[in-house]
């Protein structure tokens, strides 16, 4: 994706002036609000996985004393919280240079010094600015990441904050449950859901919203792709025919495609992260169930391995509680 499709969704005013929408919310601005309240949500949501792992972090380097001791154990809790080997040692690596070369003897400065390292680990965007006629949006995932529900978050959230007209392809043609589903999540949330027949074609589930879309006027369809496995190699061919559909029925669709990762998976979301990516051409991450997580470190490894950015975090069962993803909010939320 090119570097200006990342934007603060900027200047929807543009779509604005080119349909004349009948919208009962607010005109946006152009400027998606800064979450205020990023701290707080983060810190509330991210309660378990530091009491589970990165509050032994902050006592660690709280110590009186750094001993050799320090950094082992610094170093293998790094490792359990599925931050990955690598990404641990360089970390370590870090610390004690910086130990070394500025003479640190106080607890709080070696706090600030951890904080900031574990920030420059993470990459965020903005949510993405998709402009297209319409935008198309494919979220992707392995079964049980919470993507379908993640996918009716993301519509009210953009409704909500940007005027933005969403409508839902429910492309998992092969489960009349995940179809209901989100169906019933449309009827909540008086979206349009297109969906097919069952066991019909998911590409043309997604031709037809894409359709619906331009019909109804509507500036983005978000698709929600079927769960699978990412080692199931026919399943992710099929993926790629859906992206394929969607990239002849809107010109330079996708716009974005993310991945919904659940956070408690550890390592594997890595693995996850590498085979969508080859696919589907992934470009940002969802991570979910972080306030059920007990490690949350894969979100370190992704960035170090494949530079994705994180976009939303999800960090509860509530309709509000996808956030824009906010690296500081985040660290402090597992340190504080």
């Amino acid at each position: 994706m090119a570097n200006g499709q990342w934007g603060l969704l900027a200047e929807w005013s543009t779509v604005w002036a080119k349909r004349p929408f009948d919208h009962s919310t607010t005109r946006p601005t152009g400027i998606i609000p800064r979450v205020l309240d990023s701290l707080k949500n983060f810190t509330a949501g991210l309660t378990r996985t530091r009491q589970a792992v990165f509050g032994r972090i902050a006592s660690i380097v709280g110590a009186s004393e750094i001993t050799d001791d320090t950094w082992d154990e610094l170093e293998a809790t790094l490792i359990q919280a599925d931050m990955g080997v690598a990404v641990a040692g360089e970390l370590i690596a870090r610390l004690k240079k910086h130990v070394r070369d500025e003479g640190v003897t106080q607890e709080h400065d070696l706090r600030a010094f951890l904080r900031q390292e574990l920030i420059a680990q993470l990459k965020a965007a903005p949510l993405p600015r998709l402009l297209g006629d319409p935008a198309v949006l494919l979220m992707v995932g392995v079964n049980g990441s919470g993507k379908t529900t993640t996918t009716a978050k993301l519509a009210k959230l953009l409704h909500d904050r940007d005027g933005v007209t969403p409508i839902l392809a429910a492309t998992d043609t092969f489960r009349a449950a995940a179809i209901d589903q989100l169906k019933e999540w449309g009827h909540r949330l008086n979206v349009e859901v297109i969906a097919g027949q069952p066991n019909g074609d998911p590409g043309a589930v997604v031709y037809d919203a894409i359709a619906a879309a331009r019909a109804r006027r509507a500036d983005l369809v978000i698709v929600d792709t079927a769960g699978r496995l990412h080692t199931k190699f026919n399943l992710m061919e099929e993926l790629k025919k859906v992206r394929g559909v969607a990239a002849k029925a809107s010109a330079g669709a996708p716009h974005a495609v993310l991945l919904v990762l659940d956070s408690t998976t550890g390592q594997n979301g890595l693995a996850q992260a590498k085979a969508f990516t080859e696919a589907v051409g992934v470009t940002g991450l969802v991570l979910t169930k972080l306030d059920g997580s007990a490690k949350g470190g894969v979100a370190f490894a992704i960035h170090r391995d494949l530079g994705l950015p994180i976009v939303y975090a999800g960090l509860g069962e509530k309709l509000d509680d996808l956030v824009p993803f906010d690296p500081e909010a985040f660290v402090d939320g597992l340190l504080e």
